[in-house]
């Protein structure tokens, strides 16, 4: 990819200023001129567009002391990056006579302006909802004058683009004598980078009392309140000015002074004065435009069909491998977005040496952290080159390590959203647990995540629960539904689906029918029901194709099982939002079910490390004390549990927590289940402290 654009130092609309190579006067007010201007960025749009679009911008220095240049042929080089200008030049005062043969070889005198239809401004909305914004150090977006304010810019629709109109100060800026001396200065100073309009401005006056009228062989400099554009580029109408009237050649204000287009030069002939200074608009490229991603409804729209998005990441650079990402700041640069327009790395992560090398660690994760594929776009805000809000596709969830740049104060104000297709290049859906402290961090800070999940074919978000460290990535449309959720779980076997699924459905629903029966925290009209599994086969599916049949949210917590101990454990296809995790992370993964009910059946020791952490959450009052359901015959949960209970008990490692048993309740059908529930939610049903101690370690419900 041409990352070109993602350096400060081009507007793709403007060339570099372009130097006299030959210089041959034509009398005392002509000259005839060769420029060249070299190091053109490839993306400037003088390449791309008809020659007839293209104009020679004068330096408005020059302009000022009475010259105009009149562009006779352009030749561009889009091999070389290279433009050959013929001019002529034109002195239209006596001013500018004694300034034409002071002129010579290397002075810079102007650059070439791309004026493309397509960024032409049409509507005047885009420009009027600049009023009364900054850029970051404060500075205005759109404003004539200090605290005149907006409602002196004047915006009409012309010829199918808009046109502001800018009111002219009283009088005409004349000349101190004192000028003549200066020029020789001036013309070696063009020879430099100096900034030369300061200068001239010592020598200027304004005579309030003469009329803003041209007059041949002179050139009228005309005032208006400054005007500070951020965020476009303006051009003078000449076709909207009294007949016989011209503005010079150094026509087009620039978005990259703080109060451009103050003073203004006009020659030619008109028995009408000028009252105005009619200006047209052309837009910046997308991603400096200071567009607030609310103004993007279009980007917005496609941003919300699966469709749209599927296809954006089919264009990243092969090989699939390949890390690679995007920053989206506009509706037409997603729906054409072509594998050239992403940057595509291989960042070669090496084992850090850790804090006992400290400079050297620095070092390296800097080195890496630069190697990523979203780092020049991340960079390009942080630095102010980015400066319009938009969204970060990324072919992989980024790297931990950029955490710091994602939620720096710059990044976090332009990127609202951040988009993934993969979670990691190694191990595929899943997460470490780096990476899920990062999507808490990203949500902290009020960036979306969204996973582009081409396993479920859905556009996924991630959402924290309330008052948990921890989420899902959850369908769009049942975001608000998982977040106010109780959750339901399914512990059990997955080998064994057991014939508990007829049961299930029953309780299940049934507790849809019962709600708007009760006004429990966590059961009442207002509360969604979300069932909760580890994704897999056996009871997990079973529990996950009922919750979805019944339109229940069906969700999972995903572990990577493809290891040398336990043959891969296939994930159902019943799942609506899901958490994915690394084998290493287990335990993790399991405290982060955060179950407000959960449900036992059948399982093996997978099942009993489950039963034992909320058995243990219980005791410890890491959850609030609910019924905990245990399907299936008693004698099958006597074996589980009993014997251990009752040895705790006997040897008094229970001491203080024996109530802990009466919170489970071993049922064989929904009916029985059910009449569990109700009796808690009505609050008729003795769990916990203040509850009976319970010798089996279970009730059984008759």
């Amino acid at each position: 990819m041409n990352t070109s654009y993602l350096y400060p130092g081009h507007f793709d609309l403007v060339s570099p200023d372009g130097v006299i190579t030959k210089i041959q006067l034509l009398g005392k007010k002509r000259a005839e001129v060769e420029l060249v201007i070299s190091s053109i960025s490839a993306a400037f749009l003088g390449f791309q567009i008809d020659a007839d679009r293209i104009q020679f911008n004068f330096k408005s220095t020059l302009a000022q002391l009475g010259l105009n240049a009149v562009a006779k042929e352009i030749v561009m080089s889009q091999k070389d990056l290279r433009a050959e200008i013929k001019l002529e030049l034109h002195a239209i005062s006596s001013l500018a006579e004694k300034m034409l043969p002071l002129l010579q070889p290397g002075a810079y005198i102007g650059k070439l302006f791309a004026a493309d239809d397509r960024r032409c401004v049409r509507d005047s909305s885009y420009l009027s909802r600049m009023f009364g914004r900054c850029d970051r150090k404060g500075r205005p977006l759109l404003l004539l004058g200090g605290l005149h304010g907006p409602q002196h810019l004047v915006l009409e629709k012309i010829e199918g683009r808009t046109v502001a109109f800018l009111p002219l100060q009283d009088g005409n800026i004349q000349y101190n004598p004192s000028i003549e001396g200066l020029l020789p200065t001036l013309a070696h100073a063009l020879q430099k980078t100096f900034p030369l309009r300061d200068l001239i401005r010592l020598h200027q006056f304004i005579d309030e009392a003469l009329p803003h009228l041209v007059e041949e062989n002179q050139m009228l400099l005309v005032s208006t309140l400054p005007l500070h554009i951020r965020t476009v580029f303006a051009r003078v109408v000449d076709s909207l000015l009294p007949k016989g009237v011209q503005h010079t050649s150094a026509n087009v204000l620039q978005p990259d002074t703080l109060a451009s287009g103050d003073i203004y030069e006009f020659y030619g002939h008109a028995d009408e004065e000028i009252s105005d200074i009619p200006l047209e608009f052309f837009t910046l490229e997308p991603h400096r435009e200071h567009v607030f991603f609310t103004d993007r409804d279009q980007l917005q729209i496609s941003l919300d069909d699966n469709k749209s998005l599927f296809e954006a990441f089919e264009t990243a650079p092969k090989p699939e491998e390949a890390r690679a990402a995007v920053f989206i700041v506009k509706g037409t640069q997603l729906q054409d977005l072509k594998p050239e327009d992403w940057i595509a790395t291989d960042p070669q992560k090496r084992n850090f040496p850790g804090t006992s090398q400290a400079s050297r660690q620095a070092h390296m994760v800097a080195q890496y952290i630069g190697q990523q594929p979203s780092y020049p776009f991340l960079k390009a805000i942080e630095t102010g080159l980015i400066t319009s809000q938009g969204v970060l596709f990324t072919r992989y969830f980024p790297s931990p390590l950029m955490k710091r740049m994602l939620v720096s104060y710059h990044v976090e104000g332009h990127l609202m959203g951040l988009y993934f297709e993969r979670a990691s290049g190694k191990y595929g859906e899943f997460f470490s647990q780096e990476d899920r402290a990062m999507l808490t961090d990203l949500t902290t800070f009020g960036i979306p995540v969204f996973w582009v999940d081409r396993r479920s074919g859905q556009l996924l978000e991630y959402v924290q629960r309330l008052n948990k460290a921890s989420g899902m990535f959850v369908p769009l449309k049942r975001r608000e539904e998982f977040s106010k959720a109780s959750f339901f779980g399914i512990y059990g076997s997955s080998l064994v689906a057991s014939c508990f699924e007829d049961e299930l459905f029953i309780l299940l629903q049934g507790l849809l029918e019962i709600k708007d029966r009760f006004n429990h925290p966590l059961f009442n009209a207002e509360t969604p029901l979300a069932l909760v599994t580890g994704g897999g086969p056996g009871a997990m599916e079973v529990g996950n194709r009922v919750a979805q049949e019944l339109n229940i949210l069906s969700c999972a917590n995903i572990v990577d099982f493809q290891s040398d101990v336990i043959a891969e454990q296939k994930q159902n296809p019943y799942v609506d939002a899901k958490m994915t995790y690394r084998l290493d992370r287990l335990i993790e993964r399991q405290a982060e079910f955060y179950l407000d009910f959960p449900i036992f059946v059948m399982g093996g020791v997978g099942t009993d490390f489950e039963y034992s952490l909320e058995h243990v959450r219980q005791k410890v009052g890491a959850r609030t004390t609910t019924p905990i359901l245990l399907f299936g015959h008693p004698d099958y949960w006597r074996k589980k549990i009993t014997n251990r209970f009752q040895c705790n008990l006997e040897t008094g490692t229970l001491k203080g927590s024996e109530w802990i048993g009466n919170s489970f309740f071993c049922v064989q059908t929904a009916k029985q289940g059910l009449e569990v529930y109700k009796q808690f939610f009505s609050g008729k049903l003795q769990i916990g402290r203040d509850g009976p101690i319970i010798k089996e370690g279970f009730r059984v419900v008759p």
